[in-house]
């Protein structure tokens, strides 16, 4: 598992409340892997290959209003579970292979609260 970080503004469509409103937040995210086979040297996957991985998809949403971002522009509401969601099959992309693949991302909107994705 590794952790990153980016900042983001989102409203939130069909909910009633503060977060209907344009907001920020600085996003705390985990991405967890797994695998059966380890590699000759030991490793599911290398943290480095990892972390480039998700910071590429970190690039994409650091500093911008995720609904004005593919998929959240129209076709997914920028909700915490849907930009897990997003952060999983990005990183998968780039990560999964037959030993290892990406399988769980959380993201943390506030230090006290979270969405996970798991498949």
């Amino acid at each position: 598992m590794i952790e990153e970080e980016f900042s983001a503004a989102h409203a939130l469509r069909e909910y009633r409340g503060k977060c209907e409103n344009l907001h920020g937040h600085n996003w705390k995210v985990e991405v967890h892997v797994r695998g059966e086979k380890l590699d000759k040297a030991g490793m599911l996957v290398d943290f480095k290959e990892l972390k480039d991985a998700t910071r590429n998809c970190m690039r994409y949403l650091d500093h911008f209003n995720l609904n004005e971002l593919k998929p959240f522009d129209q076709e997914l509401n920028p909700s915490s579970e849907n930009i897990a969601r997003f952060i999983l099959q990005k990183v998968g992309e780039e990560i999964d292979s037959e030993r290892a693949k990406v399988y769980k991302v959380r993201v943390w909107e506030t230090p006290s609260t979270n969405a996970t994705y798991e498949i």
